[in-house]
C-alpha cells in the first residue's frame, strides 16, 4: 500500500520552496554526487542547461565527462547509454522535448527493453531516459506529445511520471538507482510550479500511486500535468459540498492500482483524466482492470477525460483539445447522474 501523503506537502525546518525544474535539477545533482557512474547526457544538457534548464550548472561543477553534449541524434544517445550500461555506468538520457523520442524508439523498444531479457538476467539496463511531456507552453509541432502509453505497453521498461516538486526531486533520483530501464516523463507545462520540499523526509516508493486528496463521492485519477487539474477541480467541486477522491498515478508501468481499488469500492465511481488520446492508452487499461476488480463496487460506468484521437493540434486550438477543470467537473456530474 502506497504511503499516505497531503495534497501540498507540510513545510519544515528543512524545507524549501522549490519548483519541479529545481527539483529535477537537485535530483540529479544528489544522484552525480552519491554515485561516480551516474552520466548525464543528451542535446544541450551541458554549457547551455538543457533547454528548460534541468541540467543547469551540471556540467561545471561535474565536468564533460560526467555531462555530456550529444549531437542531435536521438538513436545515438540512446544505443550509446545502453553500451555505457553494458559497462556498468547508470546514463540518464535527455530527451529535448516528447516528439523528438520517435528516432530512439527502435533503440528504445528492440535494444534497451529487452537486453535483460535477452541476455537471462546477466546484463542489467540502469538506463533513465528523461521526457519534457504534454501540452500546454504553445509550442510547435513535436514539441507537445504524450507517447506514455506506447512505452507502458512494452515488457522490460519502467514508466512513471511525477506531477510535483517533492516527487520530481525524489522519483529521478530512484529511477537512476533502478538496475531496469526507466522512462521518466515530467510535465513539462507544470516546471515552474512550485512547493515545499525537505530533502530529509523519506521519500514514497517509486513505482506505487497514492492518494493525494481524500473524498467520497467521486474517485479521479490522474498522472503528471492533469494532477493539479484534477486537485483543482476537486477544490470547486468542495465549494458545492463535493469531496473527490484525487489520486496521482504516479507509475505507468508498473500500474499500482491497490488505491484506485479501494476509493472505487467506497466511492462506487471513477473518472480518468490524461491528455493522452483515449484509444489503446494506460486509461482505457485502468478502466479495463478497474471494471474486473471493481464490478459489483460501480455505481456508474469508468469516465474518461482525454485528449482527442488526433494529432496534437496547433497551438492556438491546444485549449480546446487538452482537458480542463470544466470538463473533469462535467464527467464527475455525468457519473453522480447515473
Amino acid at each position: 500500500m502506497a504511503a499516505p501523503a497531503l495534497e501540498r506537502p507540510t513545510a519544515t525546518a528543512g524545507a524549501q520552496t522549490v519548483t519541479i525544474a529545481k527539483a529535477l535539477n537537485m535530483g540529479l545533482r544528489a544522484s552525480l554526487e552519491r554515485d561516480p557512474k551516474v552520466l548525464v547526457m543528451g542535446e544541450d544538457v551541458g554549457k547551455l542547461g538543457g533547454v528548460f534548464r534541468i541540467t543547469d550548472g551540471l556540467q561545471k561543477d561535474f565536468g564533460e565527462h560526467r555531462v555530456l553534449d550529444t549531437p542531435l541524434a536521438e538513436s545515438g544517445i540512446i544505443g550509446t547509454a545502453i553500451g555505457l550500461a553494458i559497462r556498468g555506468y547508470r546514463p540518464v538520457c535527455e530527451i529535448q522535448f516528447d516528439g523528438f523520442i520517435f528516432p530512439g524508439f527502435d533503440q528504445i523498444v528492440s535494444q534497451l527493453a529487452k537486453l535483460h531479457f535477452r541476455s537471462q538476467g546477466k546484463l542489467k539496463m540502469p538506463v533513465v531516459v528523461r521526457v519534457p511531456f504534454g501540452g500546454g507552453i504553445g509550442a510547435v509541432e513535436h514539441h507537445s506529445e504524450s507517447p506514455e502509453s506506447l512505452f507502458a505497453h512494452i515488457g522490460g521498461l519502467k514508466v512513471v511520471s511525477c506531477s510535483n516538486p517533492v516527487d520530481a526531486y525524489w522519483m529521478l533520483q530512484q529511477a537512476i538507482e533502478c538496475d531496469d530501464p526507466v522512462l521518466f516523463f515530467e510535465p513539462k507545462r507544470r516546471y515552474y510550479e512550485k512547493a515545499e520540499l525537505d530533502p530529509s523526509t523519506p521519500p514514497v516508493p517509486l513505482f506505487s500511486s497514492r492518494v493525494v486528496r481524500a473524498g467520497s463521492a467521486v474517485t479521479v485519477a490522474a498522472y503528471g500535468p492533469m494532477v493539479r487539474t484534477c486537485l483543482d477541480a476537486a477544490t470547486a467541486a468542495a465549494e458545492d459540498g463535493l469531496e473527490l477522491e484525487v489520486i496521482d498515478l504516479r507509475t505507468l508501468s508498473p500500474l499500482d492500482l491497490d488505491p484506485v481499488f479501494d476509493s472505487v469500492r467506497r466511492t462506487g465511481r471513477l473518472v480518468l483524466v490524461s491528455e493522452a488520446p483515449a484509444e489503446a492508452s494506460v486509461t482505457s487499461e485502468i478502466a479495463t482492470r478497474v471494471q474486473q476488480e471493481c464490478f459489483y463496487s460501480l455505481e456508474a460506468p469508468v469516465l474518461r477525460v482525454t485528449g482527442f484521437d488526433t494529432p496534437y493540434p496547433p497551438s492556438k486550438l491546444e485549449e480546446g483539445y487538452l482537458p480542463d477543470l470544466d470538463r473533469v467537473l462535467d464527467a464527475v456530474d455525468r457519473s453522480l447522474a447515473y
